[in-house]
């Protein structure tokens, strides 16, 4: 547990990714729920988690949620397929009383609108490598043909900011054009880091495929969630705070925030100590 408390409002939805990929689900967290403070945590010290093993994920994504726990959220938002993947089941039997929304990805609702029965899906090794995709596949991809890829260097192209560079449209043609040749007609993107290089993607496939961007389906059951527990925060005349936190270049960090239309008032840096994780102090808000 961390040592050192924060001055977060109590009961904040807290959302935490490897890097900047969960606040696309952030965003629409706010959009959809105006009212409710959160806070925000991008462990960019150990960015990308999609290359690591699931045991590794897993201790992190443990330590994240005592973190906001000791800070008294409400809810926790895994905004991170890979952590959803490795970490969620292990989540929820470990803080049996804590609320837990987490990524799934959007191959139902996929399989279901393909009219050529092929669809493609990008997203990280773990997330394909873990049980939660295999079980989504058994459940909902009966008669569909599933394409994968996992998109080496796009996470790491997206935390730098490179979203509209030749690389990172080299690395999505790359994946994509062999899935165009077999016909998909859908694309399901399966990391949260992917909705912000959509209008590079869509550019590959053309305005005849679907992009499936799992974000607003999440922020939904987030709103779900906090109306079936009563849970919801009451609406005041002015707007909520919203907390930033990374473990890793906190101007780098800020300046994406901002890059992404985010306000970036309230940051502040977080470190690794051994397997637990602890404010910097002075807190920087």
């Amino acid at each position: 547990m961390m040592t050192n408390k924060q001055s977060f409002p109590l009961n904040s939805i807290a959302v935490f990714d490897s890097g900047i990929g969960g606040l696309s689900v952030l965003s629409e967290i706010h959009q959809l729920l105006p009212d409710e403070p959160t806070i925000y945590l991008a462990d960019q010290a150990n960015v990308p988690y999609g290359s690591r093993p699931l045991e590794e994920v897993r201790r992190f994504a443990i330590a994240i949620t005592e973190f906001f726990l000791a800070n008294q959220a409400k809810m926790v938002v895994v905004a991170c397929n890979t952590a959803s993947a490795a970490a969620l089941h292990e989540l929820r039997l470990r803080f049996p009383t804590t609320l837990f929304v987490g990524m799934e990805p959007a191959i139902k609702p996929a399989a279901e609108q393909t009219r050529s029965g092929v669809v493609g899906v990008l997203a990280t090794p773990a997330t394909f490598q873990g049980e939660l995709y295999a079980s989504v596949i058994e459940r909902f991809a009966q008669g569909v043909k599933v394409l994968q890829d996992t998109c080496p260097g796009l996470v790491s192209q997206i935390e730098a900011g490179q979203l509209e560079t030749p690389q990172t449209k080299q690395i999505i043609e790359k994946a994509l054009n062999p899935m165009l040749a077999s016909g998909i007609d859908t694309v399901v993107l399966g990391c949260t880091h992917y909705p912000f290089v959509i209008p590079l993607i869509q550019e590959v496939v053309g305005q005849g495929v679907r992009v499936i961007d799992p974000a607003p389906a999440v922020a939904k059951q987030v709103a779900r969630m906090l109306d079936h527990y009563h849970l919801r925060s009451p609406s005041h005349s002015s707007s909520p705070t919203h907390y930033y936190l990374t473990s890793g270049n906190l101007p780098a960090f800020r300046n994406m925030l901002m890059r992404l239309g985010f306000e970036a008032e309230h940051t502040s840096k977080v470190f690794w100590r051994g397997n637990s994780l602890t404010p910097v102090p002075p807190i920087d808000l």
